[in-house]
């Protein structure tokens, strides 16, 4: 399956109902329509959190994540990620390798 990886910052609603993230988290984790977590990490720096999900296919992805978005208390980035088996195979597409 698919894998991401979501760049997070909090909005001010969102940090101003903080207290409420993990009934969020809870929630998120329970629908298929946000996708699977794998992993999600509060961070210090540029980004507060760092979530790694699992979706059907990008048009799932696309779909969840304005879903999350929906909500107003995050704004996203998301990375489309290969795991080291698919960038080998991608690798030895290239002609000449």
């Amino acid at each position: 399956m698919p894998r991401y990886i979501q760049l997070m910052n909090f909005t001010d609603q969102g940090i101003r109902t903080i207290r409420d993230w993990p009934a969020r988290l809870q929630a998120i984790g329970q629908t298929g329509a946000v996708g699977t977590d794998r992993g999600v990490y509060l961070t210090m720096g540029q980004h507060d959190l760092v979530r790694i999900v699992e979706f059907e296919s990008d048009e799932a992805c696309a779909a969840g994540t304005l879903m999350l978005g929906s909500a107003g208390n995050v704004r996203t980035t998301t990375l489309r990620a290969f795991t080291q088996e698919e960038a080998l195979a991608i690798v030895a597409t290239i002609p000449g390798t």
